[in-house]
């Protein structure tokens, strides 16, 4: 795999954190750059090992890695998202203040979510003898570099939205993780239908 290839996997894979990272931003009381920088090494880290992991699994798990892995993101997406959003109720009727970070286990969560299909992508780079190393190096960081970026954009719209910002976040995170179903199932879904 070339370089431009592996730049492009590595933005690609990146992008789900982003938009999580914006919501965990949004969700936080002005979050300051060593916050961004804490959750984007979190989530670099997890992402940048999944494709390891997926990639040592190779031809033996793969099919099941494929097979249930818009699921396992979905539903942890879901729940995250679900209990933001009522976290973001309660706030505002009890006039919480926001936190000024998250749990490094909402983080892992979050970043595991997000990284799922990493894993999946990680297996089939075992069929095309990618060097996993460089490849799985340049996911790590390119999602570091995008999530610390969501996170202090995520803070620009935390002071607009006030309150209501960790609700949004969690709106953001039950998208995602529908697109992340639909994409995986959306079309399968259509072609049986057209085939009945």
């Amino acid at each position: 795999m070339n370089i431009a290839a592996t730049v492009a996997l590595s933005l690609a894979m990146s992008t789900d954190a982003f938009a999580a990272a914006v919501g965990k931003g949004a969700a936080l009381e002005k979050p300051h750059l060593k916050e961004a920088l804490r959750t984007g090494l979190i989530f670099g880290v997890i992402e940048g090992i999944t494709p390891v992991i997926g990639w040592a699994l190779g031809n033996a798990a793969a099919p099941y890695v494929a097979a249930w892995d818009h699921w396992i993101a979905f539903t942890l997406l879901l729940v995250l998202g679900a209990r933001m959003v009522h976290a973001g109720f309660q706030a505002d009727e009890e006039e919480e203040e926001k936190p000024s970070s998250h749990s490094f286990l909402a983080l892992a969560v979050t970043g595991f979510a997000t990284s799922i299909d990493a894993m999946a992508v990680g297996a089939s780079l075992a069929f095309l003898g990618a060097d996993i190393a460089a490849t799985a190096a340049a996911i790590g960081f390119s999602t570091f570099v995008m999530v610390t970026i969501g996170v202090m954009v995520g803070r620009g719209l935390g002071a607009i939205a006030g309150k209501r910002a960790e609700m949004v976040g969690g709106i953001v995170l039950i998208i995602i993780g529908s697109l992340i179903l639909y994409e995986h199932i959306g079309p399968h879904a259509a072609s049986v239908v057209a085939a009945l």
